[in-house]
């Protein structure tokens, strides 16, 4: 894999209902920073966004967001972050993806859940081989975990897939499985291609 220089961090625009959220985001953030690795995110100043590129940014790491238009209009501008304005949400992201070298989720809602399984979906079927990572603040992922295992034993979703999902409780140990990631093997539907 490639050294990694931007990391896209997929998150809540709120806090949600316990304080260790943006606690573990500011941690995050900090930590990307003293590793001198930049952040794209998805623009916004508040929530669980607005404290990792808050953290990156006072850290001295380059931050860039990418909002649509219709989304942008609502969002002030930010001291020493970049925005990118894009058209609409598939524009969003994939611009995030073009401009990272790895994926990280954070707690967040619906927003959050759909831009991670893309970004996985994209990884299974060949269009990228960056890491994808769940930061598991508070458990706030088990009952996704098991559905996800729940997943690969009924036949739905590949082991080595299932595998390729990076998993850890703690920043720093989740930034060192990242880093000695190594993409699965195969992509779905290759075995499909006619022979030659």
């Amino acid at each position: 894999m490639k050294k990694l220089k931007t990391i896209c961090v997929f998150c809540g625009s709120g806090t949600g209902s316990n304080p260790v959220y943006g606690e573990a985001a500011g941690f995050l953030g900090d930590l990307l920073s003293r590793q001198s690795l930049n952040l794209v995110y998805g623009g916004s100043n508040i929530g669980l966004m607005g404290i990792v590129s808050a953290a990156v940014r006072d850290g001295g790491g380059k931050v860039t967001g990418v909002i649509p238009e219709r989304i942008a209009e609502n969002v002030p501008g930010q001291d020493g972050i970049t925005m990118e304005v894009v058209p609409g949400m598939h524009e969003r992201k994939a611009m995030m993806y073009k401009l990272s070298d790895a994926f990280i989720s954070l707690p967040g809602g619906i927003g959050t859940l759909e831009e991670t399984f893309e970004a996985w979906t994209w990884n299974q079927l060949g269009y990228h081989a960056k890491p994808l990572a769940l930061l598991n603040i508070n458990g706030y992922f088990d009952s996704l975990l098991d559905f996800l295992d729940n997943m690969s034993s009924e036949g739905f979703l590949k082991g080595s897939q299932r595998d390729a999902l990076i998993v850890d409780t703690d920043p720093e140990n989740l930034m060192a499985k990242i880093s000695a990631w190594k993409p699965p093997e195969g992509v779905k539907w290759e075995s499909l291609k006619p022979s030659s």
